[in-house]
């Protein structure tokens, strides 16, 4: 990216933080039995170009603004950055080795969901994010955390970001338990197309639970796995913790290191953010999940076309401006207004988004007006997924009835054949 790209780049992170910090997203209730809230810290950092370093010491936090931290001339010529964690290996953890945010459960004693993603990053990181070291821009979208492809919620996530006003790389104390390093990765390769591949997941054991009758070897062997959407992150700085045990290799020729990717939830979380900053394609770059066998990505593909063609004139819609000034005309779009339940007046609906495995469907679903808001703020990457999953269930279903068909059609015609010549 040119210095000239840099600076638009920065200029528009000024933008959607200034716009975030006026016109918070609303917090989310928690779903009937589901008490549980966790919070993550996207923890922005600008690093300054060579050719125009930071001449004056750094003035704390507290006494800058968004508006003044950004009229200086080294963030105006610098590189914005986010930081990421790579989860430590832990026994019986699914997502040991994982890319993700720092974050955590909700404490009894914090007093609300953003103190809890600041304790969270001190913790995990050692990083503070208080009035001395941090701006509180604002929040992005809360959503409602599923399992069992979107049928069961979990809780609620709810993520906030923070600007760091310091021109220096913050000094980090990793928790060994938590975290086996941290990275620093650039806006723009966050944002490259280059960098966009997929995760391989093998999601039988998900698919066992929520169908009854199936078992996990059973799903394994049939479907094999499932592709997702990814990132591939190239740090520009890294922290490691050398005091976990995986951090000196035990064998001379150890395997190397599987790239970094960003996906699933932390990659939906992520995609808020980066669909609010220009050229806004996050969505473009963005593909839906299918497995790696032909026959079920065939049938999911066909099951779901008009689901994606829906969803695809539902975004084209949303990004001209002159379709999004009223709630009827959002309302009216194609798989908005069936999926919109009515509403009292003055009370706000619930329904909860379905964020599995994938990360993007998310239940930023607070009531019609609430609707209206989320599609046209510019971060609709979130309803991609609305409603995708069940029709991943019965893909399944429908493919593996169908490999059992052709499986019996085959053994009828062997036996037939067999007795036809004896």
């Amino acid at each position: 990216m040119s210095q000239t790209d840099a600076r638009d780049l920065v200029g528009h992170l000024k933008q959607v933080l200034l716009d975030l910090n006026a016109h918070p997203y609303p917090a989310i209730a928690n779903p009937p039995e589901t008490p549980k809230r966790a919070s993550v810290a996207l923890i922005l950092r600008i690093q300054p170009h060579y050719a125009h370093p930071q001449l004056h010491p750094p003035a704390p936090a507290s006494h800058e603004t968004i508006d003044s931290f950004f009229a200086h001339d080294w963030v105006q010529h610098g590189d914005p950055e986010l930081l990421f964690i790579k989860r430590a290996t832990r026994i019986g953890d699914k997502w040991n080795g994982h890319v993700a945010l720092p974050g955590g459960k909700r404490d009894a004693e914090d007093a609300d969901d953003q103190v809890t993603a600041a304790r969270e990053a001190l913790e995990e990181v050692g990083i503070d994010l208080g009035h001395d070291s941090a701006i509180a821009v604002g929040n992005l979208p809360q959503r409602v955390v599923t399992t069992s492809w979107g049928k069961v919620p979990l809780m609620v996530l709810c993520p906030y970001l923070y600007l760091l006003t310091s021109p220096h790389y913050p000094s980090q104390r990793l928790q060994p338990t938590e975290v086996a390093s941290t990275h620093w990765v650039p806006l723009r390769a966050l944002q490259s197309p280059a960098l966009r591949t997929h995760e391989y997941a093998d999601v039988s054991a998900r698919l066992a639970r929520s169908e009854l009758g199936i078992k996990r070897c059973f799903l394994q062997a049939m479907l094999s796995s499932m592709m997702f959407a990814a990132i591939r992150l190239l740090p520009a700085n890294s922290t490691y913790c050398a005091t976990i045990p995986a951090f000196i290799p035990e064998a001379p020729n150890a395997a190397s290191q599987p790239p970094l990717l960003l996906w699933g939830l932390t990659l939906g979380v992520v995609s808020d953010l980066l669909e609010h900053i220009p050229p806004h394609n996050a969505l473009e770059l963005w593909t839906y999940p299918t497995f790696t066998n032909w026959d079920v990505r065939f049938v999911m593909w066909a099951l779901s076309y008009r689901f994606r063609s829906q969803k695809a004139l539902e975004m084209r819609t949303t990004e001209d401006p002159a379709t999004v000034g009223t709630v009827q005309e959002v309302a009216d779009l194609p798989g908005i207004q069936e999926e919109t339940a009515p509403e009292e007046p003055g009370k706000e609906g619930y329904r909860p988004g379905e964020v599995g495995i994938a990360g993007l469907g998310v239940g930023r679903h607070w009531g019609r007006t609430g609707r209206v808001k989320m599609l046209t703020r510019g971060a609709a990457v979130n309803s991609m997924l609305e409603g995708y999953y069940p029709i991943v269930r019965k893909a399944v279903a429908t493919a593996l009835v169908g490999r059992i068909a052709v499986a019996a059609l085959v053994a009828t015609y062997l036996w037939r054949a067999y007795k036809a010549s004896s």
